[in-house]
């Protein structure tokens, strides 16, 4: 279900009976919010009398002329909050589609974290479902509401972050905690170390990663190569794939030595993963200290990452029967869940 929605545009999701789809956006945490729900006339006729000439037909006039019973029908009974305060309306449009309606309103809503509750599926039959895409300061992702779980909760906006990232320490603490949650980049890292070996291949490979996803988190952060959240879709894919194609090269390879220059060429594209969350806090004034302090909290943790792991994989290597069944068991756990953040993030 959830890939078949990736990959359809609104209309084509229109055309199921049973599904009502949303799309939130809110560029920055004080900008306003644009919502629109598609759905079938049919369901739209379930939600409010919109048939006002009686004829049985659905047109654009009908829906301009039953713009007030659209709004009570529809948009109050999927009330948008912020923080837990309700968000003030603002100018709604309906248009009528080949098979569907494209319900559009914008919404005036505080600062914090973004919640609706789709009353409406109380009205609708138990089989309904509304799925719910967003786009919030640079979040994005997918909800679904059906039955009796009908309020759903948006990503909360980074930027409300920003207020409490202050100073060095503070963007130097944030770096640390990324890589520590960040578990694509620590995949990434891992399946390079399965077969380093040696202390000095590990150390190229890490200096080239580490070089790499510098030049592009600072080109990034200081807007010298700006990325489109379409863009920063296809950022993520390709991190999901460097750690498909590492570990991929772990099972068939016997003793891959051009792995430094691998581990460059994926590190740009990591870096820029780096700066999507880096810039999602919101620099301000700050962007030399938050560039230099996030960027040596990566390194700091990263470092972390390879002096507690890399001295196991040493002793397994001593142990060939030991080393091949760590390398292979592994590879192909960081492949399986490589692979899956390929499809999922491929298809939204």
């Amino acid at each position: 279900m959830a890939a078949a929605l990736g990959l359809a545009p609104a209309a084509a999701l229109a055309h199921d009976a049973g599904l009502v789809y949303a799309r939130v956006s809110r560029p920055g945490n004080d900008a306003p919010v644009q919502e629109t729900l598609t759905m079938t006339a049919a369901t739209l006729a379930r939600l409010a009398p919109v048939d006002a000439d009686g004829d049985g037909k659905l047109t654009q006039a009908d829906l301009d002329a039953r713009s007030e019973a659209i709004l009570a029908g529809v948009w109050n009974a999927a009330p948008l909050s912020a923080q837990g305060a309700p968000c003030r309306p603002g100018p709604a449009r309906a248009r009528l589609g080949d098979g569907f309606v494209e319900l559009s309103a914008g919404f005036q809503c505080g600062p914090g974290e973004l919640s609706q509750t789709f009353k409406l599926l109380e009205v609708l039959p138990p089989a309904y479902r509304v799925v719910l895409g967003y786009e919030v300061a640079g979040q994005v992702g997918q909800r679904f509401a059906q039955g009796n779980t009908q309020t759903l909760v948006l990503a909360t906006p980074r930027g409300q972050g920003a207020e409490r990232v202050s100073g060095f320490p503070g963007w130097f603490r944030l770096g640390v905690f990324h890589i520590f949650t960040g578990v694509d980049h620590l995949a990434f890292l891992a399946a390079l170390l399965l077969v380093g070996k040696r202390w000095k291949r590990v150390l190229w490979m890490v200096t080239a990663f580490t070089l790499a996803h510098s030049i592009t988190l600072g080109a990034s952060a200081l807007d010298l190569i700006p990325l489109s959240s379409r863009s920063a879709r296809w950022v993520e894919c390709l991190i999901a794939l460097s750690i498909v194609w590492v570990a991929v090269e772990n099972l068939v390879l016997r003793d891959p030595r051009h792995r430094a220059f691998l581990a460059f060429g994926f590190g740009l594209v990591h870096g820029f993963g780096f700066a999507s969350v880096l810039k999602s806090y919101g620099l301000g004034g700050s962007v030399v200290t938050g560039l230099l302090g996030f960027n040596l909290g990566v390194e700091a943790g990263q470092a972390c990452v390879v002096l507690a792991i890399f001295p196991l994989i040493q002793w397994a290597h001593r142990r060939p029967a030991v080393s091949t069944w760590v390398v292979r068991f592994a590879s192909v756990v960081i492949l399986a869940a490589g692979g899956t953040w390929l499809v999922e993030r491929a298809l939204g």
